[in-house]
């Protein structure tokens, strides 16, 4: 008679193993999802801040009191300068998804704005400027970030880019503390 050694896993270890992975699988993963929405609308809210910034120090310093009309033209270079007025990660387009938002920015040319320092024309500043962070899957996230010349940030569980105006409060939303 030979007598065979036991080693290894039987089939039933495993498949109890892989049953406990599952578990706890499915108990992690909604709150792994909420945590990255989370982090997905701190970045959207940081975007928010850091436009405003560099909207007011290009109407302080560039553009004679008015705005810049996109975020491409935050990205170009001053005349004697190594630095733009805001970075290349939001400043690669007119409008930027980043950390599963989608960012844009406009503002209406005022006739009579003066030319800037980093090249836009003359009559192509506005006199105000809004800005938003959308987010890109809309069935999972409804936090919706914008901002306007007044420097505040406001949210809503729907767009207000479309009815934010580029001075004032919009007419849905509440500002973000």
């Amino acid at each position: 008679m030979t007598i065979r050694k036991t080693s290894g896993f039987a089939l039933i270890d495993l498949i109890f193993t892989m049953g406990i992975i599952g578990v706890l699988c499915s108990i992690a993963l909604p709150r792994l999802l909420l945590a990255r929405q989370t982090a997905g609308a701190a970045s959207a809210i940081g975007s928010m801040r850091a436009i405003n910034s560099a909207q007011l120090t290009f109407a302080l310093t560039c553009g004679g009191g008015f705005y810049a009309p996109s975020l491409t033209r935050l990205g170009a270079l001053p005349i004697g300068s190594n630095a733009p007025f805001l970075s290349s990660s939001l400043t690669g387009a007119d409008t930027v998804e980043r950390s599963s938002y989608t960012i844009q920015m406009t503002a209406t040319p005022f006739p009579g704005a003066p030319g800037s320092c980093n090249g836009l024309g003359a009559s192509a500043a506005g006199a105000g400027f809004k800005a938003a962070a959308d987010p890109v899957d809309t069935v999972n996230n409804s936090r919706y970030f914008a901002t306007n010349a007044n420097a505040m940030i406001f949210e809503d569980t729907a767009t207000i880019y479309a009815g934010m105006p580029e001075v004032g409060s919009p007419p849905t939303g509440h500002v973000l503390k």
